[in-house]
């Protein structure tokens, strides 16, 4: 079986952050993804609404650099969580757990990229040019 989910959107709220009684820090957060289509003319959007959960250093690393907002790219698998309240009702819940999640920043220029690993614009070198190449 393969189970991998691939997600990139908003922050819906302040990462939360907890901790097992063995320690292992938990990070938890809402995203919002975006979905944009054409219905005849008219350009429609949907908007769906994901629980994440981090587990271990990439926890703490969330729970840091993270707020209500950021952008983030996150790779992991969907899993089900089940429970029974106090009263005997069911209850169920989808949440992806996160295996990576990269920070996005806000593009601030053209030749900047927008992707990076803790907040800040990752910059490329331009490219290398010599007299002998044909173009």
């Amino acid at each position: 079986m393969f189970n991998k989910v691939i997600l990139i959107g908003n922050l819906t709220r302040d990462p939360e952050m907890r901790y097992t009684p063995q320690g292992t820090s938990v990070c938890n957060f809402g995203m919002a993804v975006n979905r944009k289509y054409r219905q005849g003319d008219e350009m429609k959007e949907e908007v769906t609404f994901i629980n994440i959960v981090v587990f271990g250093k990439q926890a703490d690393t969330c729970g840091q650099y993270l707020n209500k907002g950021s952008s983030a790219l996150v790779e992991g698998r969907l899993q089900e969580r089940r429970w029974e309240t106090e009263d005997g009702q069911k209850r169920s819940r989808h949440e992806v757990v996160a295996q990576s999640v990269r920070f996005l920043s806000r593009k601030q220029g053209a030749g900047s990229s927008d992707v990076s690993e803790f907040g800040g614009s990752e910059m490329s070198a331009p490219a290398e040019t010599t007299d002998i190449e044909p173009f």
